[in-house]
């Protein structure tokens, strides 16, 4: 039986768990620049709030009703998604997959007795040691399992697992599931779907094989034969390597100047750099794309992106870098605000597998690789992630994104511990509090 853990609201729940005062009020948490609703409380929701909302058009709502309206936090979450999974892990002898940063899969251990109770231990287990309400769905495959777990997260009844152990568990659930739900289904194929009258999981479960094979991919077809309880997702407790990896943003206000726009891109190119190494890799392409304001319809419009083929495969960031500035250079034209750039290496390759040129010096690279192994350890031992850096970046990224509804790195910053009140203060009912914000 596989089983998949979600956590509820998480964005949100990461910030209630330091901030209880916010326990019963409606929150949202913001994407990049402020820019759209990413994360909703269960108030936010019944206001009529949606993820992907401007917040520029749900300003006056969320006023109005006292919303509460945070700056996305993610290195917060990061480290609290941390916790869950460690927790996770410790309570099952599976190696554990995590699927997103709020969700994994589990193999439910054999002999645990009741399942729906273990189920119910986990979610309960989760909530005391984090503080992150979870839901588990329960089922023979992994997409019956996130069926169920939304089952679990909607019905309190369920007191957080939701099994399908039976035939005839599976076949309620799937009528109750609409087939956009389904994991696997996406817009796309949701649509044709609906327009072929297969509105449910159940009524797409229902149709026979060779019509599957027909109308779907090799992927469509798994997810048939995942929702009729024959498992084809394979348990991954490690995650294979990406191929490409890409690191962008969207600017706080458009940018006109080339050299605050190289530093945002040798920035990005500084971000691709730790990830390819954290996975023991090199890229031998580098691309780089800005584009304008879309919604700045009355400017003039500009969208190109580049690629640099490198000598050799490489994770070295100042090479990274300056393939990047070239690709940018080559693409970068006066009298434009760009509003959005991004970076993205491709043709990656394990270390141990790169093939040098015949002119490499593997002296160098041995340098090379110890300024970079030096360099990650300083950087991933404080909480700012970037103390130590190269000089094309500049100040990084702080200046150029807006954050006006900013947390706390409650778990990681010293001061930006809770402050905890006692005697006359938590006599009146203030036990704990966030600290200042220049604290």
């Amino acid at each position: 039986m596989f089983a998949l853990v979600d956590c509820n609201n998480f964005f949100v729940s990461c910030e209630r768990v330091f901030r209880p005062e916010l326990a019963s009020r409606p929150v949202i948490v913001l994407s990049n620049n402020d820019g759209c609703a990413v994360a909703l409380s269960n108030e936010a929701k019944a206001l009529g709030l949606k993820r992907g909302n401007p917040y520029f058009k749900v300003k006056d709502i969320c006023e109005r009703h006292g919303v509460a309206v945070l700056s996305g936090n993610h290195r917060l979450y990061g480290d609290m998604s941390s916790r869950v999974m460690a927790t996770l892990q410790a309570l099952t002898d599976a190696p554990l997959e995590v699927y997103s940063i709020d969700e994994a899969f589990i193999v439910i251990p054999e002999g645990v007795g009741d399942v729906a109770d273990f189920g119910r231990y986990v979610v309960e287990r989760v909530k005391r040691l984090t503080g992150i309400p979870t839901s588990m769905g329960i089922a023979p495959t992994k997409t019956l399992a996130k069926v169920a777990a939304r089952f679990a997260k909607k019905y309190p009844g369920y007191k957080g697992a939701c099994l399908i152990d039976s035939e005839e568990k599976r076949l309620k659930a799937l009528a109750l599931t609409e087939v956009g739900e389904v994991w696997g289904i996406g817009r796309r194929l949701s649509r044709k779907l609906t327009e072929r009258g297969i509105d449910t999981a159940l009524k797409l479960a229902s149709l026979d094989e060779n019509t599957v094979t027909r109308l779907f991919t090799v992927t469509g077809l798994r997810t048939w034969r995942e929702l009729n309880g024959t498992p084809c997702i394979e348990h991954e407790p490690v995650a294979p390597d990406k191929q490409t990896i890409t690191s962008s943003r969207s600017f706080a206000s458009d940018v006109h100047d080339f050299e605050e726009l190289r530093k945002a891109v040798c920035s990005f190119a500084s971000i691709i750099g730790r990830k390819l190494r954290k996975q023991q890799g090199a890229a031998a392409e580098v691309s780089v794309f800005l584009c304008t304001n879309r919604f700045h319809e009355r400017e003039p419009q500009y969208f190109n992106t580049a690629t640099v083929r490198l000598p050799d495969p490489t994770d070295y960031t100042p090479t990274l870098a300056e393939a990047a500035t070239e690709a940018m250079r080559a693409i970068f034209r006066e009298g434009y605000g760009f509003k959005k750039a991004g970076v993205t290496v491709s043709r990656i390759t394990p270390l141990t597998m790169v093939q040098r040129n015949l002119f490499a010096d593997p002296e160098r690279d041995a340098k090379r690789h110890r300024l970079m192994t030096v360099m990650d350890h300083i950087n991933n031992n404080f909480v700012q992630g970037n103390c130590v850096r190269i000089a094309s970046m500049g100040a990084g990224l702080d200046d150029m994104v807006r954050r006006e509804h900013d947390s706390r790195l409650y778990t990681m910053c010293l001061s930006d511990l809770i402050r905890v009140h006692t005697g006359e203060s938590s006599s009146r009912g203030h036990t704990c509090t966030p600290p200042e914000k220049n604290a």
